[in-house]
């Protein structure tokens, strides 16, 4: 719990990562500023998994890659969407899709756009493995023949209410109307909580075509597996040799 371990405050990043990799096999931190979590594993000598900070939140991006695969067997020629606004979700979706060769078209509106480091290695990695990065401010223009459409809240991390922010996402709510301009058999995508009546509708997410709870679940699919990998190597291996024999 923060009130317990106060990160920073009662000791330092460094000296807490050394005494904690005493006691531990692997660290897993939930943050707001990224600096945070960098300088932890920097200092630890155990593996530390990001579990969400302001910049990143790859165990997220797992789950939902691990869900994209299991709906789509080939992905070679998949369009996945977001309309949203250009987060630390966005970012890990943006990188994973560019890692396994898929496109991903992102509509955020004008002043909310993805952080521009991020945005440079996902389209590095996107040639290096033959997709496409197409960033808008049109909704409709990302989702056009799309297979996948990803939204989360509105209000970003760190953020407390959407006071300002409600007139400059007019339009970017996922509805009957935008799904109508995606590929017939489309799939709606959140990380969730969602706040429904804002970014997506009720239509949407109850659809049978949403497939934002199978996110959910695989969200412990996909980090048992990280911590297989991270901390039981000998495991990992196994499985992987018996998945193959399969």
């Amino acid at each position: 719990m923060k009130n317990d371990i106060q990160l920073g405050k009662s000791e330092s990043v460094a000296d807490t990562a050394n005494v904690l990799s005493r006691f531990l096999d692997g660290i897993t931190y939930r943050c707001f500023a990224h600096a945070d979590v960098s300088e932890l594993a920097e200092n630890s000598d155990v593996p530390v998994i990001n579990a969400l900070s302001d910049k990143h939140h790859p165990c997220q991006a797992a789950a939902d890659l691990m869900t994209i695969m299991e709906k789509f067997d080939d992905t070679e020629d998949l369009k996945i969407s977001w309309v949203g606004d250009g987060n630390n979700v966005l970012h890990d979706l943006m990188l994973a899709c560019a890692m396994l060769g898929i496109d991903i078209h992102y509509a955020v509106p004008k002043g909310y756009e993805p952080d521009e480091g991020v945005v440079q290695r996902t389209k590095d990695l996107a040639k290096k493995n033959g997709s496409k990065v197409v960033a808008t401010n049109d909704p409709i223009e990302a989702v056009k023949g799309a297979h996948v459409v990803y939204s989360d809240a509105f209000v970003s991390m760190g953020e407390e209410n959407m006071e300002g922010k409600a007139n400059d996402f007019d339009g970017f709510q996922v509805n009957e109307e935008l799904v109508g301009h995606m590929d017939d058999d489309w799939k709606f995508m959140h990380c969730l909580p969602a706040h429904r009546g804002d970014e997506v509708t009720d239509w949407v997410m109850d659809h049978e075509q949403s497939i934002v709870f199978d996110q959910a679940e695989n969200r412990m699919w996909a980090q048992m597996s990280l911590l297989s990998f991270l901390i039981n190597p000998a495991a990992w291996d196994a499985m992987a040799e018996f998945m193959q024999i399969e």
